[in-house]
C-alpha cells in the first residue's frame, strides 16, 4: 500500500512551499520522524523513508547552528531523499529548506496545525492509508456502538437487515463489499469502497442511499468489527446451541473476532436476533455473560434442592 505526497497535501491542506516536482513521490512508512538528532550531525538511525516533521523545537535547534553547519546538515538529510519535509504551524522555513526542495525535487509542506496535534493526526491517517487491507462479502452496521459483520452467501437477505436496522435508528457503514484493516492488533476498522458509501442494494427495489431516505444521521464513515454476525439457512439436522455457552471466532489479519451463526427460518425476525446478538456480545465485553448466569443459578438451586432433600433424609 501506498499514497502520494499528492494526496496527503490534499487532504490535510497543506501548502506546498517548494519543491513541487516531488508531488508524486509515493509514502510507503506511517511511521514519522522528526529529525533532532540528524541536525545535530548524527545520521546513523536517519529513517530515510519517513516523513520528517520540524516543530519549534527542531528549529530553535537549527537557529543555534552557524550557517555552514545548518548547509551540511540540511544537504545531508535531503541526500537520503524522504518523501518530504514538514513544517507544523508556528514554524518559519529556512530559506535552505527551499531551495534543498528544489535542487532535489522533494516537496517543502507547510501545515497549519501545531505540532503535536499535527503527528497524531499524522500517524492515525497514515496508519489507515497504508494499512493492508481485505475485501469482504459481507455487510457491515453500527449497533449501538458495536460494529456487526453482516455475513452469509449471496441473498440470504443481508442487506435487508441492515435497512431494517437503520429503519430502527441504527447505522450503514458498508454494504456488499466491506475493506477491512488492522489499526494494531485487536482494533479491526471497516469501511465501504468510495463508490460504495451511503449505498444499499435492495433485490427487487435496487440500490437505495440510506442518508438521503433516513438523513444523516443513518450512515458513518467507519467502524471497528465488534463481532460476525454469519446468517445461515436453517437445518433440522443441525445441533444448535440453545444456551449461548458454546463461543465461536474467527481471526482476520491478528485480531479475534467473536462469531455468532444466527439460523434463518421465516417466522424468525432476523433484524432483532441481531441486534439482541450485537447487544449479548458488548455485555460479554463488560464481563457479563448471560448464558454462564443462567447455567450458574440452575446449578445452585439444584444444589440447594440436593443439600434440603439429603438434610430431610438424614432427619428421617
Amino acid at each position: 500500500m501506498s499514497i502520494t505526497v499528492q494526496t496527503l497535501v490534499n487532504d490535510f491542506k497543506m501548502e506546498v512551499v517548494s519543491g513541487d516536482n516531488g508531488l508524486s513521490s509515493e509514502i510507503l512508512n506511517p511511521q514519522l520522524t522528526r529529525p533532532g538528532i540528524e541536525l545535530a550531525g548524527l545520521f546513523d538511525f536517519f529513517e530515510n523513508d519517513r516523513i520528517q516533521i520540524f516543530g519549534s523545537k527542531e528549529m530553535t535547534f537549527f537557529g543555534w547552528l552557524n550557517e555552514e553547519d545548518q548547509e551540511i546538515r540540511v544537504d545531508m538529510m535531503f541526500q537520503r531523499t524522504p518523501p518530504a519535509f514538514l513544517f507544523s504551524k508556528h514554524v518559519d522555513i529556512p530559506e535552505v529548506f527551499k531551495r534543498k526542495g528544489v535542487e532535489y525535487n522533494i516537496p517543502i509542506l507547510k501545515s497549519y496545525t501545531r505540532t503535536n496535534e499535527l503527528f497524531s493526526r499524522l500517524y492515525q491517517y497514515l496508519h489507515a492509508k497504508l494499512a493492508p487491507r481485505k475485501s469482504l462479502h459481507a455487510t457491515l452496521v453500527d449497533i449501538n456502538g458495536v460494529g456487526v459483520l453482516l455475513r452469509g452467501k449471496s441473498g440470504v437477505g443481508k442487506s435487508e437487515v441492515a435497512l431494517e436496522l437503520v429503519k430502527k435508528g441504527h447505522q450503514l457503514v458498508a454494504d456488499d463489499r466491506v475493506d477491512v484493516y488492522e489499526r494494531e492488533q485487536g482494533m479491526l476498522i471497516g469501511e465501504a469502497p468510495d463508490l460504495l458509501k451511503e449505498y444499499l442494494e435492495i433485490r427487487g427495489i435496487g440500490i437505495v442511499n440510506v442518508v438521503k431516505l433516513f438523513g444523516a444521521s443513518a450512515y458513518r464513515g467507519d467502524k471497528y468489527v465488534s463481532m460476525i454476525a454469519e446468517l445461515v439457512p436453517w437445518d433440522n439436522e443441525e445441533d444448535y446451541d440453545r444456551l449461548g455457552l458454546e463461543s465461536e471466532s474467527e481471526t482476520i489479519f491478528e485480531t479475534e473476532v467473536p462469531l455468532v451463526k444466527i439460523p434463518i427460518t421465516a417466522a424468525r425476525s432476523l433484524p432483532s436476533l441481531v441486534e439482541v446478538a450485537a447487544m449479548n456480545v458488548r455485555l460479554k465485553a463488560l464481563g457479563i455473560n448471560m448464558a454462564e448466569d443462567f447455567t450458574n443459578n440452575i446449578t445452585k438451586e439444584i444444589d440447594a434442592k440436593n443439600s434440603k432433600n439429603k438434610n430431610k433424609k438424614q432427619n428421617e
